[in-house]
Order: structure tokens, then sequence, then C-alpha cells
């Protein structure tokens, strides 16, 4: 499976890019919100895949962070959402503001999306609310430009906290507390100190 792509950007549209990996040419789904960020043609670019296999072909859609792609990847686990659908949702919508919409469970502002209807919008909040709440990927969706954003770095301080024996939701605000005073770009280590030492407070 295919996670990760950098190549020639050859070709680019409203709704895909071609590049150039050794001789070959990828075709890549790209959400528009995702389009105006792009280089130019001929400048390298990389991007962060889901690859969907059908009986009738194999689809490549791109990101350029890893935690718009994991948002993506919610998406199409939800009951009537396919990966056209899923994309069609992030074109519609910048993914930091659909990430505080599902959050919020602010329908009103899902059902503006084209596509999504009242019902979708309600069962969009019902099953990614909470999913998107542990996770922790709002902020790393805002930042998506580093390949390796924040996404990873909390990630990890978040699996170090919960096995020092602390609650999931006391790390997690911890966390969050952490990398909002810490300066960009946080690292690890200072993201570690921070949260811990906000828990020992």
């Amino acid at each position: 499976m295919i996670a990760r792509i950098q190549g020639v950007l050859l070709q680019k549209s409203l709704a895909s890019v071609t590049l150039d990996v050794g001789g070959v040419g990828y075709r890549v789904f790209v959400p528009l919100t995702a389009f105006y960020d792009l280089p130019e043609a001929g400048e390298t670019l990389a991007l962060h895949i889901h690859t969907h296999v059908r009986e009738d072909a194999i689809q490549l859609f791109g990101f350029p962070a890893p935690a718009q792609r994991d948002l993506f990847q919610m998406m199409i686990a939800v009951s009537g959402i396919g990966p056209r659908l899923a994309m069609n949702i992030l074109s519609g919508i910048a993914p930091e503001e659909l990430v505080g919409a599902l959050s919020r469970g602010d329908v009103a502002r899902l059902v503006k999306i084209p596509g999504v209807g009242r019902k979708m919008a309600e069962r969009m909040v019902l099953e990614l609310k909470d999913r998107i709440l542990k996770a922790g990927i709002g902020a790393a969706a805002e930042t998506g430009k580093a390949p390796d954003g924040p996404s990873g770095v909390e990630d990890d301080v978040l699996s170090a906290l919960l096995n020092l024996g602390y609650r999931e939701a006391a790390a997690q605000k911890a966390l969050e507390t952490a990398a909002r005073e810490i300066p960009a770009p946080a690292t690890l280590d200072g993201l570690l100190k921070g949260a811990l030492k906000i828990l020992a407070g």
C-alpha cells in the first residue's frame, strides 16, 4: 500500500495532480483546499497518500499533511461516505474549520458543505466528534504544511504520558495546553516536559 509519494509535479488540475516518480506518472486526487498551495509544474511535491483499492481500479488520494489524511480516513469510515464524497467535503471546507465544526457538533455549518445533508451531518458528528478529540488532529490539520508536522510529535508525547500512568483525558488536556505555550516548532522533549510540568502543577 502506498502511504507517501514524492516526485516532480508534471500536471495539476482542480481535482488531481500527476507526479513523476522515477519515470512513472502517478495520478493523485487532491482536495480543492490543497490545490492553491501546490507548487508549479517541474517542482518537487510530496503528498501523504490514502490508497483506495476497488475491483476495477486503484485510486490514490493525496494530502499535504498526515493529519489531513487521517481526517479523510476517519470520514470514509462513516456509513454512507466514500472516498469521493470525503474528498468533496474536504474541497468544500478547510480542514481546521471541519475539525472545529465536528468538535462543536455544529450541524448547521456542516450542512452548508456541498453534498452533505442534515442526516449525513448528524451522522458525521455522532461518529467523528469523539474520535477527532481523542486523535488531537485539530492543530495538525491547521498547520498542514510540514510532512512531519506536530501530529506525530504530539502522538508520541501522549503515548509517553499514558505509559507513565496518566489518564488519557488529563494527559490530552495538558498536552494541548503545553502545545499552545511552547513556541513552534515544538520538539518531543519540550512538549513532554511542558505537559509533565502542567500535570504536576
